[in-house]
């Protein structure tokens, strides 16, 4: 298989006639390669983007929408192909992967309607015979830069609203992961799009990336991706005064009460720390336990873990597959390594796992530290692997500071019975996402997808605040009066 570029609805090549391998990491084997993009091939996607979308831009918006419920279907049509692919080529397993696959269908369908909403507001006018509104407009070409983890998911929560605001897109998937780029795009030339509103340029980040986010045709970049690389993209697009989205990582924590019902916190917490093998930017990396039930709950959280089947995402009976690649492993490894050195406890896991039917792949066993402190690098940074930290706390109080006391503000939960401790936990946790008496993943598309401090910068995914970030408000004001007026200086007194 191969992954070319997409420009202009056409597939070609990269100009420099480079390739990449794509690795199936559940057993290291060579999938297919992706085309290695270098400045010249991103250039002639925004080109392509910015002819097109002047004429894209005059549609309607709920014939723009007709194109998005069409790629809806496409992909409702395909989901067991496109899943089984996704997990080959990422490695997830494959009910999450058709999970992932239903998040595309469910963002078209959702922003397909925003085709006849995209509601601006009119209000009164202070002045006699003059009408006033607000619309919005698109913002032109659109560079949107996505990781690996959610190959099809991410892109969607970014490009359909997008296009459905009137925009063309410049996207640039992960190396690691292209076909479901090739896959998308293929989808939307089927459903309909015009040539050059949606195209793909496959590269790595600091050439292909860093082009697009320092093209001068491209106004607004969306980034999903590491806390490093998000702040030299807000840098860069600081200085040239464009609009940036980041979305990036997260260092979550489930809250366990000691009313806690505990057979549904430990599914809680196994789902959200184990699911995608840890990595989400929503993974459960702590656990803060009341100390009343701590022994309890992590007695049931070992027992959980010894059922985890690891393995091939394929096997409909596994539960954790691999991770990325060689290098994601090291650096969970050395993570664990950091624990041990700092004195957290190990209960379970802490080792890449080699032998037998791993030998070939890049799977690390499902680890639990406990007799972990906050301060703990550990408990303080993103691992994005299968590994948690079990911190004691003696209240609801000191649990909410432990929580808060991080870089990250994306996801949290908490479990418990307590519907006073509920509204504490909903008013005073500092996450853009709190569940309660659920795990630390599974947002919906129809509400906003983000976080505060270093997970972002303000902006959402999904929902209708997605809309802000590819639109700009235009306000209008229509004088019917037959005279000059003057706002303020005519209404003074």
């Amino acid at each position: 298989m191969k992954a070319l570029n997409f420009i202009n609805g056409k597939w070609q090549p990269a100009l420099s006639g480079q390739w990449a391998p794509v690795v199936n990491p559940a057993n290291g084997e060579t999938i297919g390669e992706a085309a290695v993009s270098a400045a010249a091939d991103v250039d002639a996607a925004v080109q392509a983007a910015k002819a097109a979308q002047k004429k894209w831009a005059l549609v309607p918006a709920p014939k723009r929408a007709e194109v998005l419920y069409r790629v809806g279907m496409l992909l409702k049509e395909r989901k067991e192909q496109l899943a089984r692919l996704l997990t080959m080529e990422m490695g997830k397993v494959i009910e999450e992967a058709r999970g992932e696959v239903q998040e595309g269908i469910d963002m078209a369908f959702y922003m397909a309607g925003e085709g006849r909403r995209l509601f601006g507001d009119t209000t009164p006018s202070e002045l006699k015979d003059k009408f006033a509104m607000s619309v919005r407009v698109p913002v032109g070409v659109v560079g949107i830069i996505t990781p690996w983890n959610f190959p099809i998911a991410i892109a969607t929560w970014k490009s359909f609203p997008a296009i459905v605001a009137g925009n063309a897109v410049v996207w640039k998937p992960a190396l690691e992961t292209p076909f479901m780029a090739r896959e998308l795009a293929a989808i939307f030339a089927e459903a309909g799009l015009p040539d050059g509103v949606f195209n793909v340029v496959h590269g790595d980040g600091p050439t292909a990336g860093n082009a697009l986010v320092e093209h001068p045709d491209v106004p607004v970049i969306s980034f999903t991706g590491s806390n490093d690389v998000g702040r030299q993209i807000a840098e860069k697009c600081g200085r040239l005064l464009k609009k940036v989205s980041l979305e990036m990582g997260g260092k979550n924590a489930v809250i366990v009460m000691d009313d806690a019902d505990l057979t549904l916190a430990v599914d809680g917490i196994v789902w959200s720390a184990f699911g995608t093998s840890g990595q989400r930017c929503t993974a459960c990396s702590r656990v803060i336990v009341h100390e009343r039930v701590k022994q309890e709950l992590e007695r049931r959280l070992l027992e959980a873990v010894k059922t985890l089947k690891i393995g091939d995402g394929l096997d409909e009976t596994v539960k954790v597959g691999p991770v990325i690649h060689e290098e994601a492993l090291q650096k969970i490894d050395r993570y664990v390594h950091i624990g041990r050195e700092e004195g957290a406890k190990l209960l379970v896991g802490g080792h890449i796992l080699r032998e037998g039917d791993y030998a070939r792949g890049f799977y690390y066993a499902p680890t639990i530290f406990t007799d972990v402190t906050p301060d703990m690098r550990i408990a303080r940074e993103e691992i994005f692997g299968p590994v948690v930290s079990i911190i004691s706390v003696r209240s609801l109080d000191e649990a909410i500071a432990v929580n808060n006391g991080v870089d990250y503000g994306l996801s949290s939960a908490i479990f418990t019975r307590d519907v006073n401790n509920v509204f504490r936990a909903m008013r005073d946790l500092d996450t853009g996402i709190v569940y309660v008496n659920a795990g630390t993943t599974g947002a919906e598309i129809h509400l906003p997808f983000g976080g505060t401090k270093g997970t972002g910068n303000g902006h959402r995914d999904s929902g209708v605040a997605a809309l802000d970030v590819f639109t700009e408000w235009r306000s209008i004001y229509v004088d019917f009066s037959g005279k000059l007026q003057r706002a303020q200086i005519d209404t003074g007194d």
